[in-house]
This record gives structure tokens, C-alpha cells and sequence, in this order.
């Protein structure tokens, strides 16, 4: 069976940053699209349809089209899929994904400096009503989580329930029909660099749960 595995990275990051782990399913026999998107240009709705428009025409002729995603990179997929099917979805890994918004944006996004960083995306992630993630729907597909509980930006973690991993709690990371859910002790930044993380993907992507 041919499986394609599509990865997009996070808020304020590049394809680069999936690197690792990228190599590591190719060597697990993935075929892999690592895909670069502007997150800090545009909003969620803008990115979700330049994106997956760009996405859906170099998948290749496979059997399942997987995606792993992180942080902005989950949100994006989710609201692709609240408007569009992707034909021969497969299973989807979502790294430290903000599934219920995140207290980092509610208390920062009117700062200037926040503002300028990280982009319209970036004022949308919030956890209240105004944010994207409080309007799309719940996993109807097979979804495995893994949210980090270790933090290298103190300040940061001050301003998230507890346990976090720096810029999103681990209860926020959750969602409704997902398959399961796994708590690693990995930072937001570099979740998707841990050898560990990259083992229990690749374990969801073939076996649809985690060790």
C-alpha cells in the first residue's frame, strides 16, 4: 500500500523546522510532502485555501494521504475540512495543537509587538468566541494527539493552566472524536524534533494508536 504523508509546520516557522521528522518517515517508507506556508501574511481562512489548493494538486498517486501537523499547522487542516473533503484521507497526527485556542493569545494579542509577530493568524487563536478554533467542528476522522508538558518560556507558562508546554495547555490540546491522546514531556518549540514524538507518529500513521 502507498501511503503519502503531508506535514505542515507551525505559527512563525518554516518547513525546515519539520526536517527531522520528516526524514524519519521517509525512512519508515512514507513518501512525504513537506509543505512552507506564510503563516505570519495571512488569516487562518486565507491560509487554509492557498494552502491546501497548492496541497491537494502534488499529492501523488497513493492509497492514504496522511497529514501530521503543528501548533497553527492542526488548525489550518481542521478548518480545510469543515469546507472540503480531501479524497483518500488518512490518519492525522496534530503536534501541540491550540484545539481550544490558547490564554497566550487572549492576553497578548492586542500587543503591538504580538500583533507585528505574529500575524492576522496569530490574533485568532484565542479561546474565546471571537477565536477560530471555538467554531470548527469535532474530529470526524482518525486523529491522534500529542501535547508537551514541559515549558522553556516561564513568563509564558504563568499565563496557562497547568500542565502546558508553553504556549498551549494540554487540556487545550484535546478534541472531541479524536482517537487518542498522548502527554510527552516536550517543549512547543521542539515537539516535533523528539525522537520519541517522531516514533509515536509514525506508530498512529501505521496503526492508528500510540504505544
Amino acid at each position: 500500500m502507498k501511503q503519502h504523508v503531508t506535514l505542515l509546520h507551525g505559527l512563525a516557522r518554516s518547513s525546515r523546522s519539520m526536517n527531522c521528522l520528516s526524514r524519519t518517515l521517509i525512512r519508515s517508507g512514507f513518501s512525504v510532502d513537506n509543505c512552507s506556508y506564510p503563516s505570519q501574511k495571512l488569516s487562518i481562512e486565507m491560509l487554509s485555501e492557498k494552502v491546501f489548493v497548492q496541497l491537494i494538486e502534488r499529492i501523488p498517486n497513493c492509497d492514504k494521504v496522511h497529514f501530521v501537523t503543528h501548533s497553527l499547522g492542526g488548525i489550518l487542516l481542521r478548518y480545510y475540512l469543515s469546507q472540503h473533503e480531501i479524497p483518500k484521507l488518512g490518519r492525522v497526527v496534530m503536534l501541540a495543537p491550540p484545539n481550544q485556542g490558547s490564554e497566550v493569545v487572549d492576553r497578548m494579542k492586542h500587543w503591538p509587538l504580538f500583533r507585528w509577530f505574529n500575524g492576522p493568524a496569530g490574533q485568532q487563536l484565542g479561546t474565546d468566541a471571537s477565536g477560530i478554533p471555538h467554531h470548527l467542528p469535532d474530529a470526524n476522522f482518525e486523529l491522534g494527539i500529542i501535547a508537551g508538558s514541559r515549558s522553556i518560556n516561564y513568563y509564558l507558562s504563568t499565563l496557562l493552566p497547568k500542565p502546558n508546554d508553553g504556549k498551549v495547555s494540554v487540556e487545550s490540546t484535546k478534541l472531541a472524536g479524536m482517537s487518542a491522546h498522548l502527554i510527552l514531556p516536550v517543549s512547543h518549540p521542539f515537539i516535533m524534533r523528539n525522537r520519541q514524538v517522531c516514533h509515536q507518529t509514525i506508530q498512529f500513521l501505521q496503526y492508528g494508536k500510540f504505544i
